[in-house]
């Protein structure tokens, strides 16, 4: 999380000065900043970097929430990353053919901390793609977790399977791993086409 990088100025710039709502700002910009998109996934150190992510229109949930802690601590906010698997059971469909499986492994989201106490944020759903899928866009008051809802409009939404705690720094080793185990597949050929690819730590190019 290279904060310091002046790629990532633009995106602190302009903020409210209270403290709350400068970290709500800056929840917003990333949330909606990017178009979320799950289909290009590079599980290597160049490509999760945050003045790297900071270039791109489209971020998935891990892209994201680097990006989020990256500017926190780059406000003085403290900052940490989190990771869960999850199951989303909202306009999944085409992502569940890539993956051969229901279970999404390292949903990424933010732990930041604000007025004394360590609070969630979720920034991964953009509001376009909400509105595509008819699910609610996830707000953060900056004072209590937001991370996404069970139900959404009497459906069942996101279950959170398991959590693998928090990090100071993206843990490319255990990602890289758990996703080998959950979806060997994408280990054993290359995808690299325009609608879905898939690179890690051991990819040959």
């Amino acid at each position: 999380m290279n904060y310091s990088h002046p790629l990532l100025d633009g995106f602190a710039q302009e903020l409210p000065s209270d403290t709350l709502e400068k970290a709500k700002a800056l929840y917003m910009r990333v949330r909606d900043g990017f178009l979320y998109d799950p289909y290009h996934l590079d599980l290597r150190k160049p490509a999760l970097t945050a003045s790297t992510i900071a270039t791109r229109k489209r971020a998935w949930c891990v892209e994201k929430a680097i990006l989020l802690a990256a500017l926190f601590r780059k406000l003085g906010f403290p900052a940490k990353l989190g990771y869960a698997v999850v199951t989303n059971h909202i306009g999944v469909e085409k992502l569940t053919r890539y993956l051969r499986r229901e279970e999404i492994v390292f949903h990424g989201f933010v732990e930041v901390f604000l007025e004394g106490i360590w609070v969630k944020c979720t920034p991964a759903f953009d509001a376009r793609i909400c509105r595509v899928s008819g699910v609610t866009p996830l707000e953060w008051d900056g004072r209590s977790d937001s991370m996404f809802q069970a139900y959404d409009g009497g459906r069942a939404f996101m279950e959170y399977k398991h959590f693998y705690g928090t990090f100071e720094d993206v843990p490319l080793e255990l990602m890289n791993t758990e996703m080998k185990a959950y979806y060997p597949h994408l280990f054993e050929q290359i995808y690299n086409t325009k609608e879905f690819s898939f690179r890690h730590l051991w990819t040959l190019e």
